[in-house]
């Protein structure tokens, strides 16, 4: 091997190593950002990402209780209604992380909240409601027990189903259950949630119609165990139908979530005989 081939072999390994470590440094949120890069990242509508970085750190400075981070309420409020589902998802849980403070600029939180009870994404409404318990509100009680319930995937349009995904297969959130097949085009039919592809009502070969429904996904462990420590605490008699699956019948749930489960019903009850 020449000179000039061992620096080429070298090059090529280092890009090998550097490459997955520069994507894994500019995509990972744990990554501490100064005041100026945060707000840069808030206001950096060509990269999403960067917007959800900034308000996970955030979050994670409300949680310590840091009041410098006021300054960048009102942008809080401004992204409740950003164009980018996985933004507005981040932010209904930040705005969570500071419901005691009496600071004025955070005073519009509780209302936002309540606003985004009406969001089209089943999550970015599910983590508006867990932050309102937070608050002090049950408003969205409704939306923390659908967190409970698998999601429904059906035809985004009418056509032949060439190809699904395996009952039991993870499924990330807009992850693909089955794909159709309409006047020569593939159309794919994505899960509005993360979780475990629980049932399918279709296999390939099938005619649908549009709306029809192709498959039923379950929600992740740690969905499902917000959505229970939330219940703990507003949780009505009504929910228990939605609570106890969880404590023996649903597959694949971690021990803590099936005790949440058998704890949240017990305070329910408890709550149920006192009044």
């Amino acid at each position: 091997m020449t000179t000039g081939q061992r620096l080429l072999f070298l090059f090529t390994g280092w890009l090998i190593v550097l490459m997955p470590f520069l994507f894994w440094w500019n995509t990972w949120f744990g990554r501490q950002l100064s005041d100026r890069q945060i707000e840069e990242y808030l206001h950096d509508d060509k990269k999403p990402r960067h917007i959800q970085h900034a308000l996970v750190q955030l979050g994670e400075r409300m949680g310590r209780r840091d009041g410098a981070v006021s300054r960048w309420y009102p942008d809080l409020i401004r992204l409740a209604t950003y164009h980018v589902e996985e933004v507005r998802n981040t932010d209904a849980w930040v705005m969570g992380q500071d419901p005691s403070s009496t600071d004025s600029s955070s005073a519009g939180f509780h209302e936002t909240l309540l606003k985004m009870l009406r969001d089209p994404s089943p999550l970015v409404r599910g983590n508006a409601a867990l932050s309102l318990v937070r608050f002090g509100d049950a408003t969205g009680r409704p939306q923390i027990v659908a967190l409970l319930q698998p999601a429904t995937v059906v035809a985004p349009q009418a056509g032949k189903i060439v190809d699904t995904s395996t009952v039991g297969t993870p499924i990330h959130q807009g992850g693909v259950v089955a794909k159709l097949e309409a006047s020569g085009q593939t159309i794919e039919a994505r899960s509005p949630i993360g979780g475990r592809l629980r049932s399918l009502s279709v296999q390939a070969g099938n005619s649908i119609s549009q709306g029809e429904e192709i498959g039923k996904v379950s929600p992740t462990s740690d969905q499902a165990w917000e959505a229970l420590r939330a219940l703990y605490l507003v949780g009505q008699a009504d929910d228990l139908p939605a609570i106890i699956p969880y404590e023996r019948e649903v597959p694949d749930m971690p021990e803590h979530v099936r005790q949440q489960a058998v704890m949240t019903e017990k305070a329910i009850r408890q709550r149920a005989s006192a009044q």
